[in-house]
């Protein structure tokens, strides 16, 4: 995808001989130089046998300028909460960090062109799940713009056909830095709620995932194409909608039971337990680029917590271990688990008392049953120091 509005397929063939090569190679870098899109690689396809979800769409999918885009961030939530997911496509791209390279963005593609293509693709890979952010390109080429919505609801159609026990989300697309390409934009935008609405009405599994709304035109590196923080951002609305249609990802299956056990997505999923106030922090770390500060707290129980009440079974042992480390002097610190069943709380220990210091991390491990009698009500995961306020931070934690 370009400002220029470019279309897709622009190839070359390397000749045979070193001149000829030479000159495949200008003809492509001109090709770049002038905007056209190059068509991705060919998949090779990655399965771990999880849930199937296809992430489509132009080069905000495939990750232009940062590859891998949002399926980076979101395929480190998935793992992180203990979900097992396969992306599918016939694409393939992105860094290590991305556990499954598979998608099915295209660059520079419209509405239309990706169409064209769809059922081959739905009917070849099977997704459970269908993440749809298109239509960036139909904007920069002003292409047919008053018909783009229609466009958009036919291709909607088609995946359902070809998928109908798919969950298909459907993404207003990202701001555009360009003010008059702002405004068609939005206006596309604003017709998508409506179309979503149609297909939920005819029994569709379709879901709207406001996107514009998650990013500012501060978070595009070239006015079109996010910066790594604005496909974060992205990730981060896929991953909330996600979760909250049961079945899309599938359920918590093995792995973390803890969501965003790295810490590396800030403080999302973790709260205070007490009399604490909790921050993300960038200077020290155990694994990642991430940390958790438990800071201000006013009683040896206040920490950091999750609530892991619908990840539990009753009767089930566990193993815990998290990453720690004071922020100055030393502390004894322990994990506890908070159980409220039958309108009673008990406290569970999780991992035997564990020094700690500043001068390096220190794990806290240990398996414990846990077991409750009447409903569960809540179930709280925190760690705690036997005495005095110490701050500490935590990292890298797990629940499995």
């Amino acid at each position: 995808m370009n400002a220029n509005g470019d279309t897709p397929g622009a190839g070359h063939r390397t000749a045979g001989r070193a001149g000829h090569r030479v000159l495949s190679i200008l003809v492509l870098l001109a090709l770049i130089v002038a905007g056209t899109a190059i068509p991705g690689t060919a998949a090779r396809a990655e399965s771990n046998g999880g849930v199937r979800v296809m992430p489509l769409g132009d080069s905000i999918t495939e990750g232009t300028q940062v590859p891998g885009g949002y399926r980076i961030g979101l395929w480190q939530r998935l793992a992180a909460a203990g979900y097992r997911n396969d992306f599918v496509g016939s694409q393939f791209n992105g860094p290590a960090a991305l556990g499954d390279h598979d998608h099915e963005g295209h660059p520079g593609w419209r509405i239309d062109q990706v169409d064209a293509s769809i059922t081959g693709w739905v009917t070849a890979t099977r997704p459970r799940t269908v993440l749809l952010h298109l239509g960036t390109n139909d904007v920069l080429q002003n292409y047919n713009l008053s018909s783009a919505p229609a466009r958009l609801s036919t291709l909607i159609d088609h995946i359902t056909a070809a998928a109908p026990e798919a969950d298909v989300f459907v993404a207003t697309i990202i701001p555009l830095a360009s003010a008059s390409q702002e405004t068609a934009g939005r206006a596309f935008n604003a017709t998508i709620p409506g179309i979503v609405q149609t297909k939920v009405n005819a029994g569709r599994h379709v879901h709207l995932v406001d996107m514009h709304a998650a990013l500012t035109t501060a978070d595009l590196i070239d006015g079109i194409h996010p910066t790594a923080g604005g496909y974060d951002k992205m990730a981060a609305a896929w991953f909330a909608a996600l979760r909250a249609v049961p079945g899309s990802i599938g359920d918590i299956v093995g792995g973390n039971l803890l969501a965003n056990g790295t810490l590396e997505n800030g403080t999302t999923d973790w709260a205070p337990f007490g009399g604490t106030t909790l921050s993300s922090v960038t200077g020290t770390v155990h694994g990642g680029t991430r940390s958790l500060l438990a800071s201000g707290r006013t009683a040896s129980w206040n920490g950091p917590g999750q609530a892991v009440t619908s990840r539990l079974s009753n009767g089930r042992s566990y193993t815990t271990s998290v990453w720690a480390r004071a922020q100055s002097g030393t502390a004894t610190l322990k994990t506890t688990l908070a159980v409220t069943a039958n309108g009673a709380t008990s406290y569970l220990r999780l991992t035997p008392d564990a020094s700690i210091s500043a001068n390096g991390w220190t794990l806290l491990s240990g398996t414990a049953t846990v077991s409750w009698t009447g409903t569960l009500a809540a179930a709280t995961l925190y760690v705690e120091s036997t005495s005095g306020t110490t701050p500490f931070l935590i990292d890298d934690a797990s629940l499995q």
